[in-house]
């Protein structure tokens, strides 16, 4: 099923504030990163918790809409007002891209491989 927001990050530089306060608030399992990449499965992979310390150093809370084609997502949302973030990616498992919208929120766009 495409264009559901199906999944939820959160970027911050101190991810282990992160996870006291979100775990604390919402009962959430956060896992510890596993291999050498800094993210966290949160809530049995309903989310991620992404240590941009060494990265960006933001913060923000986005949340992931499934579409079919990330790149003609992309360009459509730039026709429409939106500003890249983080251009289209392929991590292995899936290809994503961040962006902001007109107003300045930030969101993501992704779809796993087949």
């Amino acid at each position: 099923m495409t264009n559901r927001i199906d999944y939820f990050e959160i970027g911050s530089p101190d991810p282990a504030a992160s996870k006291v306060f979100y775990g604390g608030l919402f009962d959430w399992e956060i896992e510890d990163p596993q291999g050498p990449s800094p993210y966290s499965m949160v809530d049995e992979a309903r989310g991620g918790l992404w240590d941009t310390s060494d990265a960006d150093g933001g913060s923000w809370a986005i949340f992931y809409v499934h579409v079919d084609d990330v790149q003609q997502a992309v360009d459509r949302a730039v026709r429409l007002g939106a500003t890249v973030v983080v251009p289209l990616t392929d991590n292995g498992q899936i290809d994503f891209a961040h962006l902001l919208d007109p107003l300045g929120n930030r969101f993501g766009v992704w779809k796993p491989h087949a």
